[in-house]
C-alpha cells in the first residue's frame, strides 16, 4: 500500500529508541522527511541518517523547546504537515512503575505532566499554523491504554495521558474543518527501553515480584497488564497504525483513539 507519505515533512519526538525509531525508519522508508527530536543520539538512530533526516537535541520539559523544533523543521524542510508526539514516559530522574497514589510528590507529579502532556501542547500550538498554512496535516499523540483503563500503578502517568486524549478530541474537533487532522495511538505494554534499560521497569517489578527480569519481560508483565497475546507488544507494530493515521488515506480519520494495547483495555 502507498501511503502517499514521499515528500511529507514530519516531527517525531522521542525518535531516538523504541516507537520513536520506528516511526522515524518508517516515515523514511515511505520518502518522508524527518525532524527526529530526542535529548541524545543513539547509534541506532544514527544509522538512519541521510539527506532526508535531522537530528535536533532537545530537552522537551523546557517549555520553549517544542517551539524551537517546530520552527527548526520549518527552516530546514520548509514546512510541516506531520507531528508525532510519542516522547513521554517517565521524565530523568523518575523510575516507574510507581505502585500507588502515595508514592509520588508535587514535584513529580509536576514533571510527569511536564513530560506527558504540557510538551505535546506546546508543540501542538507552534504545528497547527504550519500545518494550516499547507492546507492540513495529521497530528498524532501516542497515549497509552491506561488513559481509559485506570490502576493505582503510575496514576500520574495514566492522569497525565489521559488528559493528552481528552485534549486530541477537542483538537479534532475545533481544527478538522482546517485539513489538520488529530489521533491518538494508545498502546499497551511495549517491548522499549523503559522496560530493558538497567533498573527500568523489568528491573523493578523483578524485585517486586521474586523473578528474573527476562521472566518479567516474556510472560509475568504481559499477565499482570491482561495482555492477552501473552507477549509484550512490538515497537514497529504500534509504529504502523502511526504511519497509517499520518497518511493522507487516513483522510476521514480525526478524533479517533487507535488501540494497540493486546487487548489490554476490556471496555468498549
Amino acid at each position: 500500500m502507498d501511503l502517499q507519505l514521499s515528500g511529507r515533512v514530519a516531527v517525531v519526538t522521542g525518535a531516538s529508541k523504541g516507537i520513536g525509531l520506528a516511526v522515524t525508519r518508517s516515515l523514511l522508508e515511505e520518502g518522508a522527511r524527518v525532524v527526529a527530536v530526542s535529548r541524545k543520539n543513539t547509534p541506532e538512530l544514527e544509522q538512519l541518517a541521510g539527506p532526508d533526516l535531522l537530528h535536533v537535541s532537545a530537552d522537551l520539559t523546557d517549555p520553549e523547546a517544542p517551539a524551537q523544533v517546530i520552527a527548526r523543521a520549518v527552516e530546514h524542510f520548509g514546512g510541516l504537515d506531520i507531528l508525532v508526539n510519542n516522547a513521554g514516559g517517565p521524565p530523568p530522574g523518575i523510575t516507574m512503575p510507581r505502585t500507588g497514589f502515595f508514592d509520588s510528590n508535587d514535584g513529580q507529579w509536576q514533571a510527569i505532566f511536564e513530560f506527558n502532556l504540557f510538551s505535546a501542547v506546546r508543540a501542538i500550538r507552534a504545528a497547527i499554523p504550519k500545518m494550516i498554512e499547507r492546507g492540513g496535516g495529521s497530528i498524532i499523540n501516542v497515549s497509552t491504554g491506561m488513559a481509559r483503563q485506570p490502576a493505582s500503578v503510575n496514576v500520574e502517568y495514566g492522569a497525565a495521558k489521559a488528559g493528552l486524549s481528552n485534549l486530541t478530541k477537542a483538537l479534532s474537533e475545533e481544527f478538522g474543518s482546517q485539513g489538520v487532522r488529530v489521533n491518538t495511538v494508545s498502546p499497551g505494554a511495549v517491548l522499549t527501553a523503559w522496560w530493558t534499560e538497567e533498573g527500568g521497569a523489568a528491573d523493578v517489578l523483578a524485585g517486586m515480584a521474586g523473578a528474573d527480569r527476562q521472566s518479567i519481560m516474556d510472560s509475568i508483565a504481559p499477565q499482570m497488564m491482561g495482555q492477552v497475546t501473552g507477549r509484550l507488544i512490538a515497537p514497529q507494530e504500534v509504529a504502523d497504525a502511526i504511519l497509517l493515521l499520518a497518511s493522507p488515506r487516513s483522510a476521514s480519520t480525526t478524533g479517533a483513539d487507535f488501540a494497540v494495547d493486546a487487548g489490554f483495555v476490556k471496555t468498549f
